[in-house]
Parts: structure tokens; sequence; C-alpha cells
């Protein structure tokens, strides 16, 4: 397994990210999710917290322009569920479960961004803390090799966390005009006990130019009380 560090900086653009695992004693439930920026737009963000979870949200409201696909809350709480998504999917995830749906019913409904020519994956994670037990999900929806028609769709069971391991999956591979699609599954990573430590290497290792915000909890397994922590280049 790489570092987080060895994984982050080896590329100046990984876009957004989701990393969720289990710290190396056992007993926390981690995830961390960053966002990224080219475009002055992009840049032009925050994270707030909202009730549990959190939201994007324009640092300076006079420079905004799109919304669309910038304002979108990232993570949301339902019970002992924890959704971590790169954008408004996070809204559809919730509903669908607050019906008694599943997690791979509300991203069926769902697609890759209309950002042409990017068509940015949606990424999308679920934690589920009850009682002592653990597992999560991550999934992907991205463009067939651009292709605008198809939509792939790949979702990741951890039914079974193993200590001091998380699985990072990312919007890009690298760099470029149109930016490349994530390839391949979700990258083990060694994980942390201190979330502290957790954090400040999430951050420090992303590209300075690039990173705009950094969020990441760690939960308690036994008795599902949470540490968070935000990091806002703009602040």
């Amino acid at each position: 397994m790489k570092t987080i560090h060895e994984e982050l900086s080896a590329t100046t653009y990984p876009g957004r990210g989701i990393m969720i695992g289990l710290s190396p004693d056992g007993k926390k439930a981690v995830t961390a999710y960053f966002i990224m920026g080219r475009s002055e737009n992009s840049r032009n963000r925050i994270f707030a917290q909202e009730g549990e979870g959190i939201r994007t949200q324009a640092f300076d409201e006079s420079k905004l322009e799109d919304p669309s696909l910038i304002i979108y809350s990232p993570v949301k709480v339902l019970g002992d569920t924890t959704i971590v998504t790169n954008g408004d999917q996070t809204d559809t995830i919730y509903d669908f479960l607050k019906d008694g749906k599943t997690f791979e019913e509300a991203l069926d409904s769902r697609e890759f961004e209309p950002d042409a020519p990017n068509f940015t994956p949606r990424i999308s994670g679920l934690m589920k803390v009850e009682s002592g037990r653990y597992s999560y999900k991550l999934s992907i929806l991205k463009s067939a090799d651009g292709d605008p028609e198809s939509c792939e769709r790949f979702v990741y069971h951890y039914n079974e966390p193993v200590a001091g391991k998380a699985h990072f999956i990312h919007t890009y591979m690298s760099d470029g005009n149109p930016l490349p699609s994530f390839k391949g599954e979700p990258e083990a990573l060694k994980s942390l006990d201190d979330i502290d430590e957790f954090t400040k290497e999430c951050w420090e290792s992303l590209n300075e130019d690039n990173k705009v915000s950094l969020f990441t909890r760690f939960i308690d397994i036994e008795t599902g009380e949470c540490e968070t922590r935000i990091i806002n280049k703009n602040n």
C-alpha cells in the first residue's frame, strides 16, 4: 500500500477525491473528501458545516458564475449512515435511503456530470457504522472513454474493512484537456490513527495551486461519536 502522501502528490490534479477506510487500531471509521479547482469559479469555494454534514458555498458571492456543478452538499448523515459524494447525487442517495431503497438504486438513476468534454465522473461513498459493526461502499459513474452516450457504473463493497487500510477514488487521473477520467479500482492507501495527522497529510500532499477545501471525519465504531476537521484555502 502507498502512503497518502505518495498517492496524492503523484499528480497535480486528481480533481475531487473520496477516501474511506479503517484506522490501524481498528477503532475508527475514517473518511476524507477534497475538492480542487483550475478555474476562478471552481477555486472560489469553501466547505461549511450544515447539520451533521457539509455544504460547498462561494467564498466571494460576487465572483460566483455557474453554481450548478460546484454548489452542493458533499456529506449528509442519515441515522447510522454517512454519505460522501462529489455532487448533488448526495441528495439522491439520501432520498432513496430514506425511502427504504439502496445506494445502488439511487446511483442507477444518475450518470456522469454534463460538463463536456470532460464528462466528470460522479464518485460516491457510503459508510455504515452500527453497534460496533462497520462497512463501506465506493462507486464511480463515468463515460465510456469520453462517449456521452454510454455510462459505465461501478460499485465496490467493503463489508469487512481491514485495519490500517483506506480506499481512495478520485475524478481524474491527471491534468489535461479534456481531463482524463479515473481508471481502475479504488486505490489502497495506509490510513492513520490520529485525525489531525491524517488531515495534515491529506492537505499538505495536495497540489498547492489547485487545492481548495478538505473535509475529514473519524467515527468511533463502538459509540458512533465523530470528530470532524475542515480546511479551506480561502478563509
